[in-house]
């Protein structure tokens, strides 16, 4: 009897040593009866939800364009072409349609995100998850930068490339960038449009997943699932 209670005593300090150690997880949550599958689980459910959920609303008709959040602005480094278009008579109505036609483009490709997401989602370790859990609101949405954004712009680009052309961006920047150009004293100018929309379209989508993201944690109402309730509720 004796020495089953010494090994129970050395099990448990074990134990409690191993998860100060890892400070991964705190004695509330081993009461709770999370196991390691449900944990990664539940993450890999949360960043589902959060990614459907921010892609849906991207790739909606005026998801960028009427989101002042991730609104694509006219590009910052060629600014001084929106002032000098803009005091040409109908140059505003030029610079606002090109404006709404670089946000239609994000619009356009953000559906591309989803099964680079997907891929991302199937590949978190056990060890991701945890620290992931214990991150900040946003830690999965991080996490998924890290591992997605060289590929989401692989992705991306061609088809922002494609979308400019097809809603009329690269139109109504030629159209701009004419108008500009033929301002006495004026240097010409150029942009990589597509390089752009990208980044800024990418940057504009994982802020909705984070978004997302920190509802889940924090709200119930979007725990939408049992897992969820479970891992985030603890």
């Amino acid at each position: 009897m004796r020495i089953q209670q010494l090994m129970a005593i050395a099990t448990l300090t074990t134990g409690s040593m191993f998860v100060a150690g890892c400070d991964l997880f705190s004695l509330d949550d081993l009461n709770s009866g999370l196991t390691e599958a449900e944990v990664v689980e539940g993450l890999k459910e949360a960043l589902n939800v959060g990614t459907d959920t921010a892609v849906a609303q991207g790739s909606s008709l005026n998801g960028f364009f009427l989101n002042p959040e991730i609104k694509i602005p006219f590009p910052e480094e060629v600014s001084i072409v929106k002032t000098v278009v803009e005091s040409v008579p109908g140059g505003s109505l030029l610079v606002d349609e090109f404006v709404t036609q670089l946000n239609r483009a994000a619009e356009d490709a953000a559906e591309k995100a989803t099964p680079i997401f997907k891929d991302a989602i199937l590949n978190i370790t056990f060890t991701d998850a945890f620290n992931i859990l214990n991150g900040a609101d946003t830690a999965a949405t991080s996490y998924l930068r890290t591992n997605t954004f060289s590929a989401l712009y692989d992705a991306f680009k061609p088809d922002i490339e494609t979308s400019l052309t097809n809603v009329g961006a690269q139109g109504a920047w030629e159209a701009v960038v004419n108008v500009y150009n033929a301002v006495p004293f004026t240097d010409p100018v150029s942009a990589d449009l597509a390089d752009y929309t990208t980044n800024k379209g990418l940057k504009g989508l994982f802020v909705l997943v984070g978004n997302e993201e920190v509802k889940i944690r924090n709200d119930i109402s979007h725990q939408v699932s049992d897992i969820l309730q479970k891992v985030f509720g603890n």
